[in-house]
Order: structure tokens, then sequence, then C-alpha cells
């Protein structure tokens, strides 16, 4: 006996969109091949060329502090942001009354929408010389722990206000992905929780948290992504140096690779605007790592984290 079940008839409109999307996504995948593929050939005569003066000892050290300051500066950016956001977004989602929630929530994604030049000059004019009590009371007190060493800066323009001017860049995007993420935890589980005479802070803990766990550390590479290619605020605010320097209170710092870049691009010229590139292309590089590492994680996590 013929199977005459007819077959499903496709639509136009199902046709185009199904064609759009595909597009969409292909453009993803392609523009991103470009940039890489860009970087790559335009980073090649930094290596086959004359040597370069400002890498006369090679590429590797003359890209080591960047890439230290960069990680350096973004995860003291991301230290303070992610306690902070993960707080925002539970009080946004589960203490706040919806009105005041919605406020609140408003004012969050509206520090997203602030230009990293006027966050480099608040952090000069304002941030800076508000810490600066604060910077030499850690160097007082504390200052017997390698990060808190040094000769403070009297200007304030320390690694550290870079790391809290990034917290404060990064914290409306991390802040507003985990909310919605912790929105989204089954009521089911919360109520279940309750039932069992769990406490609110029981509840999260059991119940919201695991479920949101994966979401949080996405939230966490997302900002980090952002903390590592910041340019301006960075720019403006850091006291730059090509070193290797792990006190973050002193005016000597490590730069950064974007800020770098920003810095000496308009005046270079020759073999050095590809010497540049080429730390332009570490960068693209360590971005790149860091949101595979996060994939992974997600992935190993997923099913433990309660949302299946």
């Amino acid at each position: 006996m013929t199977d005459t079940k007819p077959k499903a008839v496709r639509r136009l409109g199902d046709v185009v969109f199904a064609n759009i999307a595909f597009f969409a996504g292909v453009s993803i995948l392609a523009t991103l091949a470009a940039v890489a593929a860009f970087l790559f050939a335009q980073s090649v005569p930094a290596f086959t060329g004359p040597p370069i003066e400002a890498a006369s000892e090679g590429f590797l050290s003359y890209v080591f502090p960047f890439v230290f300051g960069t990680v350096y500066a973004s995860v003291i950016g991301l230290a303070i942001a992610t306690p902070l956001a993960v707080g925002i977004a539970l009080y946004i989602s589960h203490f706040a009354n919806r009105r005041f929630a919605q406020v609140l929530g408003y004012a969050v994604d509206l520090l997203a929408a602030i230009p990293s030049v006027v966050y480099g000059l608040w952090g000069i004019l304002v941030l800076a010389p508000f810490l600066s009590p604060t910077f030499n009371w850690l160097n007082e007190n504390l200052g017997w722990i390698p990060i808190f060493a040094g000769q403070v800066s009297a200007t304030g323009r320390t690694m550290l206000t870079v790391g809290i001017v990034l917290a404060i860049m990064i914290l409306p995007i991390m802040a507003a992905m985990i909310r919605e993420i912790f929105l989204q935890t089954p009521r089911l589980h919360e109520e279940a929780a309750l039932a069992l005479g769990a406490t609110r802070w029981e509840m999260i803990k059991m119940a919201v948290l695991p479920f949101g766990r994966p979401g949080i550390i996405s939230a966490a590479m997302l900002g980090l992504g952002r903390a590592l290619g910041e340019t301006m605020a960075v720019a403006m605010v850091l006291s730059p140096a090509a070193v290797v320097s792990v006190a973050v209170l002193t005016s000597t710092n490590s730069n950064t690779i974007a800020a770098n870049i920003a810095l000496q691009f308009p005046e270079a010229g020759g073999n050095y605007t590809n010497l540049l590139i080429a730390t332009g292309l570490v960068l693209f590089a360590i971005t790149m790592v860091v949101n595979m590492f996060a994939r992974w994680i997600i992935n190993r996590r997923a099913e433990f984290s309660g949302a299946n």
C-alpha cells in the first residue's frame, strides 16, 4: 500500500524567512572570518619585515606587558562587577516591588547608554580624586600586600581606578542579563522550596542560583569581553607604561592592548602600524579563547543547572 500522505506545502513567507535567517547566521561567521583574515594579513609584515625599534627584543617581549595589563584590568573590573550584578539582579527580580523594580531596571539599563569617553572624564575628574584618600589608607594599612605596595599615585589615576571604571561600565550588561535569567526560574521550583519551609534566601540558594548559574557565567564572560576591548576610558584614566606590575595604587601601571593602539596608532607608520595591528590580533585571540572557555564551562554545567 502506497503512502498517500500529502506533503507539507512550503509557503513563500516561510521560504523567505528561512533564507533571511540563514543569511543572518552566515553573515556573522563571514564577518568574523573577514576580521580575522584582515588582522592576520596586516600582522605578517611585523614578523617578516625589518626589526622595529619599539620591538627590538622581539614581538613577545613587546606585547606581553600589554597582554598582562589588559587581562589584569579586566579581571579587577570583573571581580568588582560580578557580585554587584548578581545582587542587583536578585533585588530587582525577587525583592523589590514591581514599580520600583521597573524604575531600577531602567536606571541600570541607562548606564549602558553612557559613552565610554564620559566614563573616562568622570574617572579622571571625580573618581580618581575621590579615591585618593582611600588609596593612601590602603597603602598605609595593607601595604604589606604586594598589590597595595609601592608609592601611591598623587593623582589617583591607577590600575584600581581603571578597574572600578570598567566594573561600572560592564555592570549594566551583566545585571540586565542575569536579571532576565533569574526571572525565568520555574515558579514551581521556588514555590516548592518555600512550601518545604525554606526561607527566602534558602529558596534563592536552592532554586534560583543553581538555575541561573550558566547565565551568570555567560554574563560574566560577556562583561569580560567588553572590559578586554575597552579603549577610551582606559586610555584617559590610566597613566600607562610598558611594564608588568601587580601594584594597583602606583602611578606606574601596565597599559592595555586597546588603549595602546588608540594612543599610538595616529602617529604610527610603516611596520610600526603592522606591529600595532599584530597586538590587535593577540587581543582578538584572547577574546576568542575567553568565549570558548566560557562556552565549555556552560556546556559542562548545563546538566546540573536545574534547568532541565
